[in-house]
């Protein structure tokens, strides 16, 4: 290797390491900080209002329709990044999984 390769391949692990490295810090911090604890709190909140809502709906004789007391919360994390991570997975699996099938191979054509 040359030493115009080392040097971008130096600066490429350097980037890779920052960024995963702030990552790592931010899921720290924000389970330090009890940002998940906090979330699953308030869905407990959530839940604990609406069954005294439906015992109170109860008591008053009203019609009851669980759909109406039922929280339904469905997010979609998809983003343009999380698809090119998940592509970028597959590519590497794919890699790996064949250089290892062809190690095995002729790891298998040496033992006879």
């Amino acid at each position: 290797m040359n030493d115009k390769t080392k040097k971008v391949l130096t600066k490429v692990f350097k980037k890779a390491f920052l960024i995963i490295f702030i990552g790592f810090s931010a899921m720290y911090i924000s389970q330090a900080t009890g940002y998940y604890e906090f979330e699953q709190y308030n869905k407990k909140v959530l839940t604990e209002e609406k069954i005294k809502e439906f015992e109170q709906d109860i008591k008053n004789g009203k019609n009851i329709d669980v759909n109406n007391y039922v929280v339904k919360e469905n997010k979609n994390y998809e983003s343009k990044i999380s698809k090119i991570g998940d592509e970028m997975s597959s590519y590497v699996e794919g890699v790996v999984v064949s250089g290892l099938n062809t190690t095995f191979k002729y790891l298998n054509n040496l033992m006879g």
